[in-house]
């Protein structure tokens, strides 16, 4: 099964490229940019990574970034993940950044998605791994740096094929970046949000995301089987859901392997990603294997990811295609 899993041509659609810091490239950051981290090795620094819930590894998470300065360290950070990611057969990945955490910071928009830009483009041509880029709005900040945000990024909207929402969900509701949200829909990008796992009114807001907001994919979700008539709308609409099992089960009380498994035999089209994997111990082929799923299972999990992909038909169909082949031999 380890073999199979390996060898499966996989999809990733939830991706944090600021949570694929290594430690190791962190360090390395930190020399380059003349500054000095709060921990004497990498040893150190994984050991801190103690975190039991959604606000304890954001603070973590949003310390580690502040290695990241130039342009080339965006480029550095997001080969290192797609080399790793094409290591496992990551075949196509639509990965998530979050500009605010740079730009509030004093990193200019144009510095970090160039870096990214031409990590994807030098990817493609060397590791035979296509990316595209999502650009996520920080939900603990104000929807006027959200919608600042959004207008920021127009110059570059060729390059940035989505908007998503993440970060602290508390009291942060999907209504919160409606407008910024029809904004974005205006300037021709995809939606995705964020309704994390076990948060307070998480169905109400998986049920704003949808009905409200209109997304066209939903990011964790899974506690929408506490809404069975929700579980028929995203059915009727082809919404899919991009889980993480193994972060789940960092943040939350289990990888809610169960939930997965049940909407996955409900027909929903449940992904498996890895989050942010140099936060959580294990990149996608990892949260595959955590989930104990059948060969027939996990290539319904690869087809559905292939499938709600933000790729055009004829290159969606050039994917599955290479998935039925493994499947066949």
């Amino acid at each position: 099964m380890q073999d199979f899993i390996a060898g499966l041509p996989k999809c990733e659609l939830h991706l944090h490229i600021e949570g694929t810091l290594e430690p190791e490239l962190k360090f390395e950051l930190a020399r380059r940019n003349g500054l000095a981290l709060p921990y004497s090795s990498v040893e150190e620094m994984r050991a801190a990574y103690a975190f039991d819930d959604l606000p304890s590894f954001l603070t973590v998470y949003y310390e580690g970034m502040q290695v990241l300065r130039t342009e080339p360290d965006f480029y550095d950070l997001a080969m290192a993940y797609l080399r790793k990611a094409a290591s496992q057969n990551v075949r196509y990945a639509e990965i998530f950044f979050d500009p605010q955490a740079h730009t509030s910071r004093g990193v200019p928009f144009d510095v970090l998605i160039r870096g990214l830009r031409r990590a994807l483009l030098d990817a493609e041509k060397q590791l035979g791994i296509r990316a595209q880029l999502i650009m996520c709005f920080l939900r603990d900040f104000q929807a006027e740096y959200a919608m600042a945000t959004l207008l920021e990024s127009l110059p570059y909207k060729e390059w940035i094929v989505g908007v998503g929402l993440d970060s602290d969900e508390k009291g942060n509701p999907p209504a919160k970046f409606a407008a910024v949200y029809e904004r974005a829909r205006q300037e021709g990008y995809l939606l995705t949000m964020h309704c994390d796992v076990d948060q307070e009114n998480s169905v109400e807001h998986i049920r704003q995301a949808i009905q409200d907001i209109g997304v066209d994919r939903i990011d964790h979700g899974v506690n929408i089987l506490e809404d069975p008539a929700l579980v028929e709308e995203i059915l009727a609409k082809g919404i899919g859901l991009t889980c993480c099992p193994i972060s789940n089960g960092i943040v939350t009380d289990s990888m809610k392997a169960e939930g997965i498994r049940k909407l996955l035999d409900l027909g929903v089209r449940v992904t498996i990603n890895s989050d942010d994997p140099a936060y959580f111990p294990g990149y996608v082929q990892e949260n595959l294997a955590a989930l104990n799923l059948s060969r027939e299972e996990l290539l319904q999990v690869e087809r559905n990811a292939f499938e709600i992909t933000w790729l055009p038909r004829h290159i969606k169909d050039a994917y599955l295609a290479e998935l039925e082949t493994y499947a066949a031999n």
